[in-house]
């Protein structure tokens, strides 16, 4: 098992192209890659429940199968166990997955219940960043979730530290959002793949900093992907929850909820701020 430490962020419409754009980036080389994948699960959504993902993943002519459980973090960053190996295909390696301690706990006959749930298929982008002492993956992702006939666009960075510590990805993060209009994101491919196979959102509960904060990152990417403005007010809601604590980031998170009542918030002061608020706030809230 390896343990996935990464900085995710949503992009606005123009993000990819500012991104590409960066003084950090422009002068590097980049590996572009396309990446077709499945996702498993019981019927009855047994791995959704677990907070764990199974899918199968084509890269160019390697077939790979990748387990995550649940993470940890709030504010985009997150940590999460991976296990991830080659298999011949086309199906399913069960006996592999059966020897992964939380699908084993699954049970044989919940493994022998899989099947494809929803699919996702990107271009991947990747540039390796040496900065403050770390090695970092930076990873622009472009294309869309597909589950029956429901689509959801992504268009996300993720910032994976591969040397160094952890505040280094914030650092890095809060250099290209002065350009590039993104905002931190809490919510996996799989698990938004779930929401939109079901056709429905789960919001998680709220309470301490920490836990306002993911809240308040999970409704926006409930907005992104439904474009339901109910998902805006959730947000600011969770933001003013979050203010009304008066802890230090009162300021940033008041700023936030207000910046939402214009249609175009996503944009490069949003970002900053966002980002400034989670690292302020470092917790080890759940992640779907």
């Amino acid at each position: 098992m390896a343990s996935e430490i990464e900085l995710k962020l949503a992009l606005g419409e123009s993000g990819p192209d500012a991104l590409r754009r960066h003084p950090r980036l422009a002068s590097l080389p980049s590996r572009v890659s396309r990446l077709g994948n499945t996702y498993f699960d019981t019927p009855d959504g047994d791995l959704e429940e677990a907070r764990s993902a199974l899918r199968l993943r084509r890269d160019g002519s390697r077939l790979l199968q990748t387990v995550k459980t649940r993470g940890e973090g709030s504010g985009g960053l997150s940590s999460r166990g991976e296990w991830e190996w080659p298999v011949a295909g086309p199906g399913l390696d069960l006996e592999g997955l059966a020897e992964i301690p939380p699908m084993a706990a699954l049970g044989q006959d919940t493994l022998s219940r899989l099947v494809p749930r929803f699919s996702t298929d990107f271009t991947r982008e990747t540039w390796m960043v040496e900065d403050a002492g770390a090695v970092i993956e930076v990873a622009l992702d472009a294309g869309e979730i597909r589950a029956g006939e429901r689509t959801a666009t992504i268009r996300e960075l993720e910032l994976e530290l591969k040397e160094g510590k952890e505040g280094a990805l914030h650092q890095l993060a809060a250099t290209l959002a002065e350009s590039v209009p993104l905002r931190p994101s809490d919510t996996s491919k799989a698990a938004r793949g779930g929401a939109l196979l079901l056709g429905q959102w789960r919001l998680p509960e709220g309470g301490t900093p920490a836990a306002w904060l993911h809240r308040a990152g999970v409704a926006l990417d409930a907005l992104a992907d439904t474009g339901e403005p109910v998902w805006r007010h959730e947000a600011q809601a969770a933001f003013r929850q979050l203010a009304a604590l008066g802890d230090d980031p009162a300021g940033d998170a008041h700023w936030l909820a207000r910046a939402l009542d214009d249609d175009a918030w996503l944009n490069e002061a949003f970002g900053v701020r966002a980002l400034a608020l989670s690292r302020q706030l470092p917790g080890n809230t759940a992640l779907d």
